[in-house]
């Protein structure tokens, strides 16, 4: 009887466990985790008021609390159902939230400029709050605007950065419809020079070139690969939005953007950009969710539609005095190249990018159809009848950065950039941008201007049709949520994100690919240098200036490389006689952003040649009038700068390597260039015994090349000029048009140039991108 009863018991459980649940509840804090057996694992905050629904069975998160299974959040159907289901219970008020990205946030806040806040009122110095809290700003737009789009940019630590994601996830489950928030960034794996790689330490983050670093490898797959680890780090620190690549190609050399693209081949970007964004958006194997999408995928934001590296004279549209592209070339369609063949036509699964970033720039004349000199954010002949329409993009299209705002001044970096329409009010500049087929507003953290631009919609359109374009932009801002799992989990377990971010296989793969970016140009039986042998490293000077943003830089006079990290190479020696060899390291030339305010003060209009040598130039070769031009805080429309001169103000670098030329007394110099643009070098390549040439390495890398325990292997991802002549008469629009530099040894700096221990390099590389570039 005992043994009857025994087996009854166990089949009654059997039974029992057969019709139950299929899911488990686990965690012992606030954040719980629910296992469904065959389906998928979700995450909540028990403080979020979220309960666990039980349908055929499995679990389901009740986002909205009304005690039912709503289509959005039932993780068996597609992410487009699903989204579309949303956005139709959505109000408009809730959809212009979903439609705002916001302003750039540290992590913790800082205590002054445009990215400060506060806590309980005080800077985080003096509130006592945790870095990984809230700031009273981040609470406001979370909860009264409804911004679910955040800007990441500095974070204390990847631990600090995962319990920040859990409290902001956590605030935002709780509110409306439980939508999780969107986390983004910039590009954020560039290098510290002066660090030290050792295969088996970790950093802060994996450390990779710049992105025309990552070009001059000519290796998509290499490129592929740190998409792929990037997203394991991005989705590890809780950003699941990548506000890259930058394809523009960057025909005009004197860019201060040139640095953040793929250099000046279309095609050459177009496969960095199919593999960049592969690497990011696709997750495989118990990762996927659905069609390459995942718990690993990040969505990959390509910019600026539709290519922004066409400046008049290399002028930077974040300024009014840069907002025109000019096409001299009658080349517009060739900068369209790196998206359409590209970023559009993916080897993955995922299809294409999830999103799109028009520039600032006012595509002077190009539009055939409406005739409007406007932001490309603004023009409906860009986005709707070129991307949308032609091009059958339907993902999302997200402005640049505070492109609604009122202009300030010409130079004023931290303003808003309404180019073309600085007579409209914000809610008008807003429903351009919504009519022109824009889904999301960049750098905009309230939500009334797009209500009011809603508001407009229906007057001119009607509620009805008004509201289905607000739903159209909702579903495509949704459907990137829900395919990167953020709505089953956004939670992350910070000693997980510590152990991920910056892990020593990840630091290898970035130090490996820093080896494969550096170009060199010239090595006269110098290279490599054996280790051990005495050393001279100038000093580096820098004279006070202005950066990018327009912040004063201090003097400096330092060693431009870690001394410590050269010492394990070689002996440092601070007399130049006792030395075998030279190390001088320089960057390329600086001269500005081609404005400055001391012009217009002497009489002038203020415009400045922008020059990429380092002497004194005289811009005798530069347009009479410029193409375009015209501004409200402008009495004129020629922009034109010809005979003015201009001078690098990192002038004293080549001072640094003709006086150490000197101090040698024909011993050897081997110089190392750090390049963010096309240079000339026949100002000192003579004085120079070697040349390497990189874009944003460690030190270390660059001794591992001197020494000869790495062979270069780079190629130039766009060309040297012979002179400032030739950058002068070269078309903005078009590229690889310049006359290349042609050094002692009878070798030409072309696109596509470089060099190994035994000569120039002419492998297969060279033969695929030496082709004809389309449209010349």
């Amino acid at each position: 009887m005992k043994i009857t009863i025994q087996l009854f018991a166990a089949g009654a459980v059997a039974t029992l466990m057969s019709c139950g649940p299929k899911w488990q509840e686990s965690g012992t804090g606030n954040l719980k985790t629910v296992t469904n057996e065959g389906g998928r694992t979700l995450g909540y905050s028990a403080s979020s008021g979220v309960k666990i629904l039980t349908i055929d069975r499995l679990g389901f998160k009740d986002l909205n609390r009304n005690g039912q299974l709503d289509p959005y959040e039932d993780w068996r159907l597609t992410a487009d159902e699903r989204a579309q289901d949303l956005a139709s219970k959505l109000s408009i008020e809730q959809i212009a939230g979903l439609m705002l990205y916001s302003r750039h946030q540290m992590i913790p806040a800082g205590s002054m400029g445009f990215m400060a806040g506060t806590y309980g009122g005080k800077p985080f110095k003096e509130s006592g709050a945790q870095p990984s809290d809230l700031s009273d700003q981040q609470k406001e737009f979370l909860t009264k605007d409804n911004v679910r789009h955040v800007l990441i940019t500095s974070v204390e630590s990847p631990e600090v950065a995962a319990v920040w994601n859990n409290n902001a996830q956590s605030l935002a489950e709780g509110i409306g419809m439980g939508i999780p928030i969107n986390n983004s960034s910039d590009p954020r794996h560039g290098t510290i020079a002066n660090a030290e790689f050792n295969a088996g330490a970790g950093g802060r983050i994996s450390m990779w070139p710049g992105s025309l670093g990552l070009a001059a490898t000519f290796d998509p797959a290499m490129v592929q690969e740190f998409g792929r680890i990037a997203s394991i780090e991005y989705r590890a620190l809780g950003i699941s939005t990548a506000l890259s690549p930058q394809i523009d190609m960057a025909s005009e050399p004197r860019w201060n953007r040139a640095s953040g693209t793929f250099g000046e081949h279309p095609y050459l970007a177009a496969d960095m950009a199919r593999a960049y964004v592969d690497g990011f958006q696709t997750s495989a194997d118990d990762k996927e969710l659905a069609d390459g999408w995942g718990y690993q995928s990040v969505n990959a934001m390509v910019k600026h539609w539709p290519g922004g590296g066409a400046g008049e004279a290399g002028r930077d549209a974040h300024y009014a005095f840069g907002k025109f592209a000019v096409y001299p070339g009658n080349n517009f369609a060739q900068h369209m190249i790196p998206f359409t063949e590209g970023a559009f036509k993916l080897a993955g699964k995922t299809s294409m990018a999830s999103a799109v970033m028009p520039y600032y720039t006012i595509s002077f004349d190009q539009d055939v159809k409406n005739k409007e000199n406007v932001a490309n954010n603004y023009n409906s002949y860009i986005i709707n009848d070129l991307l949308r329409e032609k091009y059958h993009y339907d993902g999302v299209v997200c402005t640049d950065w505070s492109v609604t705002g009122d202009e300030v001044a010409l130079d004023q970096f931290i303003g808003g950039k309404p180019w073309g329409v600085e007579k409209l009010t914000l809610a008008e500049r807003h429903y351009k941008i919504l009519m022109a087929g824009v889904d999301q507003f960049g750098g905009n953290n309230a939500a009334a201007p797009v209500v009011e631009a809603y508001q407009l919609g229906v007057k001119e359109h009607g509620e009805q049709w008004m509201r289905k374009r607000m739903e159209q932009s909702a579903v495509r801002l949704l459907k990137n949520i829900f395919r990167t799992g953020l709505f089953e989990n956004p939670y992350l377990d910070p000693e997980e994100s510590k152990r991920t971010v910056g892990s020593p296989e990840f630091m290898k793969s970035g130090y490996e690919t820093q080896l494969k970016s550096v170009v060199m140009l010239k090595n006269k039986s110098v290279l490599p240098l054996s280790k051990g042998r005495k050393v001279y490293i100038p000093k580096q000077y820098r004279p006070a200036g202005r950066n990018f943003l327009g912040m004063p830089t201090p003097e400096k006079n330092d060693h431009p490389a870690s001394i410590k990290i050269v010492e394990k190479y070689f002996q440092v020696v601070d007399d130049p006689s006792q030395a075998d060899a030279a190390l001088v390291f320089i960057e390329s030339p600086n001269s500005g952003n081609g404005y400055n305010t001391e012009d217009v003060k002497k009489g002038g209009n203020g415009y400045l040649p922008i020059s990429v040598q380092y002497g004194e130039y005289t811009a005798r070769d530069a347009r009479q009038t410029s193409i375009a031009g015209g501004d409200p805080l402008e009495s004129f429309t020629n922009r034109g700068y010809k005979d003015k001169k201009v001078k690098a103000i990192n002038y004293t670098d080549l001072a640094m390597v003709n006086g150490t030329k000197k101090l040698m007394n024909g011993k050897p110099v081997i110089v190392a260039i750090n390049a963010s643009n096309p240079m000339v070098l026949s100002e000192f390549e003579p004085q120079a015994n070697a040349i390497l040439m990189h874009f944003g390495v460690q030190d270390q890398a660059l001794l591992d090349i001197i020494s000869g325990a790495s062979e270069p292997s780079a190629l130039l991802p766009m060309q040297m000029p012979a002179n400032m002549a030739t950058v002068e008469k070269q078309f903005e629009d078009v590229p690889l048009d310049m006359d290349c530099y042609v050094d002692a040894e009878g070798h030409k700096y072309d696109f596509a140039f470089g060099m190994n221990w035994k000569g120039v390099i002419a492998d297969e590389r060279v033969t695929k991108y030496k082709l004809p570039v389309a449209g010349k």
